[in-house]
């Protein structure tokens, strides 16, 4: 099923997640082991996140420097269908621009759309560490809004060759991102809210966010995308802080702000077992209120750790 009509159908707020695709050279059993605990709340979907290539320089023997690019996290695809096929729940993975031609992408989704994964979460992804931009493939997108298009002409049966014979359309779902306290690239919150409308206009059908720690910045954004003729459902992303360093970390990461109070109770702790208790603490009182306010769902990002996801769904769903 489609996570827009799962979201148009629910008599309740939603429960979903996010997982990190294993490292290379590990076994898909993490992501179950991941999984497991959650299975009884009945997430309404599982998002599966894309990482694109990285850049490495190894020295060689002539004293020079070479380049190289390797993927870190294989298998997106492959690791969806298992889901799928084990758990039988909706899985969403993350479709990118970054790393792919326009013609890698259209083989990407005939794959998906071959498995019967029929929901994606469009992002333009991030510049490549070490870069300080993000540099589309040459051949391929610059903006996710241009990734939805090339989407949709896909659901209407608009391939990169139209010489094909009787093109069959796809069937896609498509979320995108959206970001409460703006985009660190763009230059205002109006600037931001103007590609996001672009998006919906493109053909996203849903909204999830990115992870925030007062509800207040929920609340708003979604009024300032009512204002702009935004209607789509707008699902909030919360993760939970998990260690010490995530005072500093996730601020310069994500381009957000923690609260003094969250602070403050992070700084009273002595060990990140302790701070993973306080970020499970706030997030259940974050979720209650969201679950008051009657939000289509709940979007969790496990970063593939979920034991203290299952203690905020215990005390919220």
């Amino acid at each position: 099923m489609k996570v827009i009509d799962k979201i148009k159908k629910a008599k309740h707020t939603l429960f979903t997640f996010e997982l990190l695709p294993p490292l290379k050279g590990h076994t898909i059993e993490e992501i179950y082991t991941a999984i497991d605990p959650l299975i009884e709340f009945n997430p309404a979907y599982i998002n599966i996140t894309y990482h694109q290539q990285e850049v490495i320089y190894k020295n060689r023997q002539d004293g020079f420097l070479e380049k190289k690019i390797i993927r870190k996290r294989p298998g997106t695809v492959a690791i969806a269908a298992a889901i799928q096929n084990k758990y039988k729940i909706t899985v969403v993975p993350h479709m990118v621009c970054g790393g792919f031609t326009k013609e890698e992408t259209e083989d990407a989704l005939i794959d998906l759309h071959f498995l019967g994964i029929n929901n994606l979460l469009v992002l333009r992804g991030d510049p490549i560490p070490g870069n300080k931009r993000f540099i589309p493939e040459p051949g391929g997108h610059k903006h996710s809004s241009e990734l939805i298009e090339q989407i949709i002409d896909l659901n209407q049966g608009k391939y990169l060759h139209e010489q094909l014979v009787n093109p069959m359309p796809t069937n896609f779902s498509v979320g995108v991102a959206g970001y409460p306290e703006k985009h660190v690239e763009a230059p205002n919150m109006e600037v931001d809210l103007e590609y996001l409308k672009l998006k919906i206009d493109k053909g996203a059908e849903y909204i999830v966010t990115q992870m925030f720690f007062e509800n207040q910045k929920y609340f708003d954004f979604v009024e300032k995308c009512r204002n702009i003729g935004i209607n789509v459902p707008i699902i909030p992303g919360l993760k939970p802080v998990a260690t010490l360093n995530d005072v500093r970390l996730l601020p310069q990461t994500f381009n957000i702000d923690l609260p003094n109070e969250l602070i403050g109770e992070i700084k009273k702790c002595k060990s990140n077992k302790e701070v993973r208790q306080v970020g499970v603490d706030w997030a259940i009182m974050q979720s209650k209120e969201l679950v008051q306010h009657r939000v289509p769902g709940i979007h969790y990002y496990t970063l593939g750790q979920s034991d203290n996801i299952r203690k905020i769904a215990k005390a919220v769903f």
